[in-house]
């Protein structure tokens, strides 16, 4: 019996792998995505398909921890003062959002009869988009860390935090929901915020002494199990709060944004991440009751067009009230409107309390999965009819296979001039850059330069970062600068690592992120063009020479300084023009410096002896 039992889950895994590697590729090749696929391929060995599973809430139970993952690794990405730049959109647009579509929806289902608690509960859970088909989207088209991608992503953090006041809210409009008293809510929600507190108390405090500990024993195996632990314990916490485990998970992962350790997290996640989250599709599509879709197909199929129509209309409006481009606007509603996983969460809640029957909550279940299924193929139907303006890439190749000495990443006015001493010196050097346009306009001039983006750890890979001997980070954006450097210095530590830095804080960042060399783009410019200045005026050239070693020099000790600091720090040694006398402890002091020991004696006599001192 042990074996039959043994056998018979061997081939249900055998059968979830089978789907998921079989189903995704069609899909993929087809152009309809990976959700499609996994969606397709679970409602195939489902219970209404070769019923090789009969209970698909179970495997969907473990799936969501594929959830979970994904919003910890975009936690990861997210850091506290990136998250508190978006406080405007999680908590305005996300209200506005949420509100709006919500009055909609609700409308939808008053209008087709239902009483209005239940409509409300109808229309509340497909207010609360599905995180995993989004993200999943968005990163499959690479736009996470865009504005119009944050906008998104902060709109679903908003829409996870409100199924904890949704879910009293079920309760309250519940037969006997207002026999529970004030104490007893402000109960649960004191607890809902001592949980955060207590993660954000871990987070800052402990994760990182502990990952610093666990480093030292140099065991891969016992950092892939912190890593587990850090993202289960976390969503533990908050579910058990009766907060989202994946709003756990997500602030575990901004608390670590900020780690040496978070390349090395987000890598041992990655694996666990992908094959959980495509579970989580494929259970998404076995538990489509297609009896209850059957028995009910006019309704369901009126509701779910009303609920997907009435959803797109409230955001399409919100995102152009808000001065959103129409483009943006109309990507914005066929991504978001679907309902989620979440709902499953909020109709069985509704349920138990009274509000709906079962068969109700199977077919607002069935609505929502439909949606679910639909909502690859609507953003199909948009690039089809709405296709987006591209660039030919006539002449463009991908960067793959690279085997340059240097790497140039970004080709702009400031990788051209960089890149000259380096060709006429006859290094072999490789350029990628992610402009098209750019890159046409470089052929024409003589130059190769191929396509990828710098901030992919598989573009890095084929541009050969991981051969390279220095990799030159000449980029515009500050941001994605930095973004390189961490990742260039993470994956690959033996390449020299140089970089442009847009101005004097990105110059501190890129240090703290351990590039060997970084140079801000208009500094040595600005001395030349002041240098020139003074000759203009007459002043003698060996003097010009001193000034600027002095402006060199000044320049310096402030940048030491802010290291050890904040950006603020080392004002002494700007020279200002106000006649007010400034502090210079950079000048020659009026006793000569004495040796406490003898490799001090030896440096400063060396110095005495140099020409120029």
């Amino acid at each position: 019996m042990a074996v039959e039992a043994s056998s018979s889950d061997l081939v249900q895994v055998v059968a979830l792998l089978a789907a998921g590697v079989v189903a995704v590729p069609i899909f993929k090749r087809i152009g309809l995505g990976s959700i499609l696929g996994y969606l397709a391929a679970g409602l195939v060995i489902g219970p209404f398909g070769l019923r090789i599973f009969s209970d698909p809430e179970a495997i969907l139970h473990v799936a969501e921890l594929g959830v979970v993952m994904f919003l910890f690794i975009i936690g990861l990405e997210m850091q506290p003062s990136r998250l508190w730049g978006l406080r405007r959109e999680i908590f305005g647009l996300g209200t506005l959002q949420v509100a709006i579509c919500a009055l909609l929806l609700t409308g939808a289902g008053f209008a087709g009869g239902f009483p209005v608690a239940q409509a409300f509960v109808a229309g509340a859970g497909f207010v609360l988009t599905s995180t995993a088909i989004v993200m999943q989207l968005l990163e499959e088209r690479g736009e996470i860390a865009v504005p119009k991608g944050q906008k998104i992503v902060s709109i679903l953090l908003f829409e996870d935090l409100m199924i904890v006041p949704l879910l009293a809210l079920v309760a309250f409009l519940a037969p006997g929901g207002g026999e529970t008293t004030l104490v007893e809510r402000l109960q649960e929600v004191g607890i809902g915020i001592a949980a955060i507190v207590g993660l954000v108390f871990a987070g800052r405090y402990l994760l990182n002494p502990l990952f610093r500990v666990l480093a030292d024993s140099q065991a891969r195996e016992v950092m892939t199990a912190a890593a587990l632990l850090v993202v289960l314990g976390s969503a533990l916490a908050m579910q058990l709060s009766g907060l989202s485990m994946a709003m756990g998970a997500f602030l575990a992962g901004v608390l670590l944004s900020e780690s040496t350790f978070r390349h090395q997290l987000e890598a041992d996640i990655e694996p666990f991440r992908g094959i959980l989250l495509g579970l989580f599709f494929l259970a998404v599509g076995m538990s489509l009751d297609l009896s209850i879709v059957a028995a009910n197909w006019r309704l369901i199929a009126v509701y779910v067009v009303a609920y997907m129509v009435a959803k797109a209309v409230g955001i399409y409006a919100v995102a152009r009230f808000l001065k959103a481009p129409h483009r943006e606007a109309l990507e914005r509603a066929v991504y978001m409107a679907q309902g989620g996983e979440f709902a499953f969460v909020l109709y069985s809640s509704a349920m138990a309390v009274g509000l709906i029957d079962g068969a109700a909550n199977a077919q607002l279940t069935a609505i929502v999965i439909i949606s679910m299924v639909l909502t690859p193929l609507a953003i199909v139907g948009l690039r089809w009819f709405a296709p987006r303006d591209q660039l030919s890439l006539e002449g463009v190749d991908v960067a793959e296979g690279l085997t340059g000495s240097v790497l140039i990443i970004g080709f702009g006015r400031f990788g051209q001039i960089a890149s000259q001493p380096l060709i006429l010196r006859g290094v072999d050097v490789s350029i990628i850059d992610n402009d098209v346009e750019m890159i046409q306009a470089a052929a024409n001039f003589g130059f190769k330069v191929y396509y990828g983006d710098g901030t992919r750890l598989d573009i890095l890979h084929a541009a050969g970062a991981g051969g390279a001997r220095a990799v030159l980070i000449c980029v515009d954006k500050a941001e994605t600068a930095v973004r390189i450097a961490e990742l260039v210095k993470s994956e690959f530590p033996l390449a020299t690592v140089l970089a442009r830095a847009f101005d004097r804080g990105t110059a501190l960042q890129l240090v703290h992120a351990g590039v060997d060399y970084q140079l801000r783009e208009t500094f040595e410019s600005a001395l030349v063009f002041g240098g020139s200045t003074l000759e203009a005026l007459g002043v003698d050239p060996d003097e010009i020479v001193d000034v600027i070693e002095d402006v060199r020099r000044r320049d310096a000790a402030r940048f030491e300084v802010q290291l050890a600091g904040d950006i603020r720090d080392g004002r002494n040694f700007l020279k200002g023009n106000i006649a007010t006398p400034v502090p210079a402890p950079v000048t020659t002091p009026r006793q000569p410096g004495r040796a406490l020991n003898e490799e001090t004696a030896g440096v400063l006599g060396r110095q005495q002896t140099e020409p120029g001192t």
